[in-house]
């Protein structure tokens, strides 16, 4: 569990010390005089960079190892499931695989799903790593309401959306629901360098701990700090909507973002040894926010130690009491280069995320 602001540094917008960008850096960063924010903009570099963001992530040497959406593939080639809806009539399950165009093919779920109630019971890793994931097993801190202290699924038609024209369906969780994995490949572990981002909401979050998605431990206990590394969407005590990494025992910076954006990305880097860096973007929007990098905020982190488990909508020892929407997110092998997330925001504002009819 963690308490926003905990052990929290003051900000320190620094230079990027990426190996092979350090000198890119004056062609990415806008800044008004005496702010500390810095805008990352999309520059004829960054649009050299095409494809869906696990496509822009691999040519710039930072491969997915975790890739996971309800909305759409995040790879021009992938045509296998997204997810998979389970309903409630008769138990059964069916898959939900993509259109021609990439994005989820939300006709075979209302057809399967009518006059029922389906849940989404697993949501596909597109990465050839296969980590699915799966709902969440009991954990130290929360047991859930399902059965054998399950967390709950989310209901699959609980958010209707518009992506790429299609109505399409994102993932909205309710307190007492979430997914793991902790049995993966690929994914970070003892201070080993990552990416990760998802496309969530900035009107559907609340101050309960934790809507995160990223690197947690794999025995669902808290084991201290360092050994998470999982972007995080949460209010302050006062309501103030915020962006940051769980890195277990304190979600930092914790970094502000304007209240009321409904899609939201949100982006970290870690190099698991000295630096980390969050940002964050409308994802209706071109540009991203910059923390810069910042020192990680202890010893106690340094060097991370993360365990290498996949968590969506809870932290690492279950604690669900956090509420969020979920369409789009990545984790990547090694820390993604400011062109290359200049990029994938920019894939993600391609989308053209619009709210649907009667969530």
């Amino acid at each position: 569990m963690f308490s926003i602001g905990e052990r929290t540094p003051m900000l320190r917008f620094q230079r990027f010390l990426v190996p092979g960008v350090l000198g890119f850096l004056a062609l990415f960063f806008t800044q008004s005089c005496g702010s500390k924010i810095k805008l990352l903009c999309p520059t004829n570099a960054s649009a050299q960079l095409t494809g869906a963001p696990c496509d822009i992530y691999g040519a710039a040497q930072t491969a997915c190892v975790a890739a996971f959406s309800t909305v759409r593939a995040l790879y021009r080639a992938y045509d296998g499931p997204l997810y998979q809806v389970t309903r409630k009539l008769d138990m059964t399950a069916t898959s939900i695989g993509v259109l021609s165009d990439g994005y989820a093919n939300a006709a075979v779920q209302d057809g399967f799903c009518a006059k029922t109630t389906c849940t989404i019971t697993k949501i596909y890793d597109q990465s050839p790593h296969h980590n699915d994931l799966t709902v969440a097993p009991p954990g130290a801190s929360r047991k859930g309401t399902g059965p054998g202290g399950q967390d709950l699924p989310a209901v699959a038609d609980s958010l209707p959306i518009t992506a790429g024209g299609h109505k399409v369906y994102g993932v909205y969780f309710s307190a007492g629901m979430g997914y793991r994995n902790d049995a993966t490949s690929g994914i970070a572990v003892n201070g080993q360098p990552e990416g990760v981002y998802m496309v969530g909401s900035g009107i559907h979050i609340n101050s309960g701990c934790c809507f995160d998605f990223g690197n947690a431990e794999t025995n669902n206990h808290d084991d201290g700090p360092g050994h998470m590394d999982a972007v995080n969407l949460r209010c302050d005590k006062e309501g103030n909507p915020h962006v940051g990494l769980d890195l277990e025992a304190g979600v930092y910076p914790p970094f502000p973002i304007p209240a009321g954006v409904p899609f939201v990305t949100a982006m970290g880097v870690n190099d698991g040894r000295e630096n980390y860096a969050v940002y964050w973007g409308n994802a209706q929007a071109e540009c991203l926010t910059a923390s810069g990098f910042l020192p990680l905020p202890t010893r106690e982190y340094v060097p991370m130690r993360q365990e290498g488990a996949v968590i969506l909508g809870i932290g690492g020892d279950n604690s669900n009491w956090g509420v969020g929407s979920f369409f789009e997110g990545a984790m990547t092998k090694g820390i993604p280069s400011p062109v290359a997330l200049i990029a994938v925001q920019a894939n993600v504002v391609s989308v053209g995320y619009a709210a649907g009819p009667n969530p």
